[in-house]
């Protein structure tokens, strides 16, 4: 009975690995591929798992053939096969047959994905972003483009984009599940690869994909969270425009809202910009760029983009992200401070 019991749990549990397996969003999942990277992935895990389920399959075959045409029916010793050279053969240039049928595409792949050589080349005109990390939180510079902007990263669909990774301070790694595999960003090097976005795909998940980090880098790492805005090349380039063209902090629409800019330029202003332009310093890039912030999907990466959500970030961060920088660098606010701090940045739009 107890025999029974287990085989029906391991039957379950078969069943809903087989269902789930089939589960998927377009804008996080890696069985959705999104890009040209994402897909030949993809079709290296199918390659690999069909013949990992053909092997088992032929070895069932084998066995239960064995096990019904040569039962044991009296005690004589069966006929003995050791030495067999033609068994050695077989069992010695089948696994090499089938390592060769993974080993030749899995390489092939590895070279042109490791192909980053038109990032490096003078005058390039491919989009190039230097990605940094942070505990935890994400920074995104356009050196061609000379514009910065944190947790939602914007790319162009059906072209190749290319990444320069590295952390500020340990061990992170860049993933975003449908259009790529992860990446470290370390603290003492770069690593470079490049990601397609496909417009196809991209519509059809809303032109918005989740990234995530993807190496465990504290308490808060399953919340170091950002999006990615894929759009058509025309929507990229006005996006550009719009953000070269802010070149100081956008002026406070209302009486409420310029009471928040004065409450920023008081408190925030020091870790935090509110211009895209990469010649910011150092200091004004401590914590994530908020020029745009008005526009984003999420607060601080994971709350819902409204100003309650907001209020209670900036009231207490440290219930949200456990760990997080910005605890503690600022001074305590009122209810009337927070709403008026609110207001201000979330009118905070490069984009109308």
């Amino acid at each position: 009975m107890k025999r029974l019991a287990k085989w029906r749990l391991i039957s379950l549990f078969s069943i809903l690995a087989l269902v789930l397996s089939g589960c998927g969003e377009p804008y996080l999942s890696t069985l959705k591929p999104a890009g040209e990277v994402a897909k030949m992935q993809y079709d290296l895990m199918k390659l690999s798992t069909l013949i990992m389920v053909g092997v088992i399959i032929v070895v069932a075959i084998i066995f239960i053939l064995i096990l019904v045409r040569f039962k044991r029916k009296d005690d004589r010793i069966p006929k003995q096969v050791e030495g067999s050279h033609k068994l050695e053969i077989i069992w010695t240039v089948v696994p090499i047959l089938l390592l060769l049928i993974l080993a030749v595409p899995t390489v092939a792949a590895t070279f042109k994905l490791a192909d980053v050589s038109p990032m490096d080349k003078k005058n390039t005109k491919a989009i190039v972003i230097n990605v940094r990390s942070h505990l935890y939180w994400w920074d995104f510079e356009y050196p061609g483009q000379k514009i910065v902007t944190s947790q939602d990263l914007v790319v162009p669909t059906n072209e190749k984009v290319y990444f320069n990774l590295k952390s500020t301070d340990v061990k992170h790694s860049f993933w975003i599940p449908a259009v790529g595999g992860k990446l470290d960003t370390n603290t003492d090097n770069i690593n470079k690869f490049w990601l397609e976005f496909d417009d196809k795909q991209a519509n059809e998940a809303g032109n918005l994909f989740y990234g995530k980090c993807a190496e465990l880098c504290g308490p808060s790492h399953a919340l170091m969270d950002f999006k990615v805005k894929a759009i058509s090349r025309d929507k990229f380039d006005d996006w550009v425009a719009s953000m070269q063209n802010v070149k100081e902090p956008a002026k406070a629409q209302g009486t409420v809202a310029a009471q928040g800019q004065e409450i920023f330029n008081q408190s925030c202003i020091g870790c935090h910009a509110v211009t895209p332009s990469n010649k910011m310093p150092e200091t004004a890039r401590l914590a994530p760029n908020l020029s745009d912030f008005g526009n984003r999907t999420r607060v601080a990466g994971v709350l819902d983009h409204n100003k309650e959500e907001l209020k209670n970030w900036i009231r207490n961060p440290e219930t949200y992200k456990p760990g997080n920088m910005m605890t503690g660098k600022y001074p305590e606010m009122s209810e009337e401070q927070l709403n008026a701090l609110s207001e201000y940045l979330m009118g905070l739009k490069v984009q109308k």
